[in-house]
């Protein structure tokens, strides 16, 4: 396994590269199956898990079911020890009698202080802790004022409850003034994102803000440099030259939930474009040649990057398990990135040469 350094600014700990994915735990994935992916993620070094407290509502749970299976993992262990737990908030259903959807309303629970004061205390209580390490807002709430959710983050975090906080689903913009914010209040600011991201990307589209965009690497990538300064000018390793605290990016769906070697796994309809199809024609012969399955590829790619991410894996059994743990350590040859990382440039280009001729 291999490890990195997630912070703050303030906070700093210590996490697996590989993080599990425990979104339909104790539903679609049995009690017995998801401890044992558990055991087997720590066995091998795994030290970041994921979940949320809505997910399995989505699937006939209550909505918490993985939290509870985590509670009763961590129990059975006599504690976290080394893992490092992520659960997220504002996103479980405001009106229970209403659907959830992505268009307004919503029905969202949203990050007012209220909200996130009580859900994250729930949580505790689900998972049978008394701090969770690191707190996502789980979808960008622009209906309650940026300070105040800022600020009841903040107060977890001053009372001990919380030791990195974090947002999801959320737009540039936003994130980096929720971190200004954060800085003119004096509290901590979110020191992780988790958007979705992968090998293939989204086709454009007005409004949507759940992916991982080059701008936000640019930003990233920015932070990260300005702490190597720092370190250089002998300066306390937590924060950027400029002073500003340093962020990581989580990743969520990866793999697309099998779609790049399932036939009846669709990518979803923002991913089905030409492009994408020559990124996943080149994926299935780079693994082929290098004797790598797609999906380690994928999970290469994404850790080895010019800024590194942290994949969130999905994982419904313990086969799929060591698949993911099998990527950690595959390194992709300088050739064999720039021949991923071009695939679809050389169709544009054979695009636009068709476009000439004609």
């Amino acid at each position: 396994m291999q490890y990195r350094t997630i912070s703050n600014g303030t906070t700093s700990f210590e996490v697996s590269t590989l993080c599990l994915g425990t979104m339909f735990f104790g539903t679609r994935t049995d009690t017995a199956t998801s401890l044992e992916i558990l055991d087997r993620f720590a066995d091998a070094g795994g030290t970041f898990v994921d979940t949320a407290n809505n997910y399995n509502a989505w699937v006939g749970g209550h909505g918490r079911d993985s939290e509870d299976v985590l509670g009763e993992w961590i129990r059975r262990r006599g504690g976290l020890g080394d893992v490092r737990l992520a659960t997220k908030l504002g996103a479980a259903k405001k009106d229970p009698a209403l659907p959830l959807q992505t268009v307004k309303p919503t029905n969202y629970q949203g990050l007012s202080a209220e909200v996130v004061a009580r859900e994250a205390r729930l949580s505790l209580q689900h998972l049978e802790i008394d701090r969770i390490d690191v707190l996502y807002g789980h979808v960008d709430d622009r209906e309650t004022p940026l300070a105040e959710t800022v600020a009841a983050f903040g107060q977890l975090q001053r009372e001990g409850l919380v030791g990195i906080s974090g947002i999801s689903n959320v737009a540039l913009w936003r994130l980096v003034e929720a971190r200004e914010e954060a800085l003119r209040q004096g509290v901590d600011p979110y020191g992780v994102v988790q958007q979705g991201y992968s090998y293939v990307y989204p086709s454009p589209a007005a409004g949507r803000t759940n992916d991982v965009s080059a701008d936000l690497l640019d930003y990233v990538q920015s932070l990260a440099a300005g702490a190597v300064e720092s370190l250089a000018a002998g300066a306390a390793a937590a924060a950027g030259a400029d002073g500003r605290p340093p962020l990581t990016i989580t990743a969520y769906s990866p793999l697309h939930q099998g779609a790049f070697t399932r036939d009846d796994k669709p990518l979803w309809a923002p991913m089905r474009h030409a492009s994408n199809r020559e990124r996943l024609r080149v994926l299935h012969d780079v693994a082929a040649e290098i004797g790598a399955t797609p999906n380690q590829v994928a999970l290469a790619w994404l850790l080895g990057g010019a800024v590194p991410v942290i994949p969130v894996v999905g994982i419904s059994s313990v086969a799929q398990l060591e698949e993911a743990l099998a990527a950690v350590d595959l390194v992709l040859e300088p050739e064999v990135r720039a021949r991923l990382d071009a695939a679809d440039l050389v169709l544009d280009a054979e695009v636009r040469a068709r476009l000439e001729l004609a």
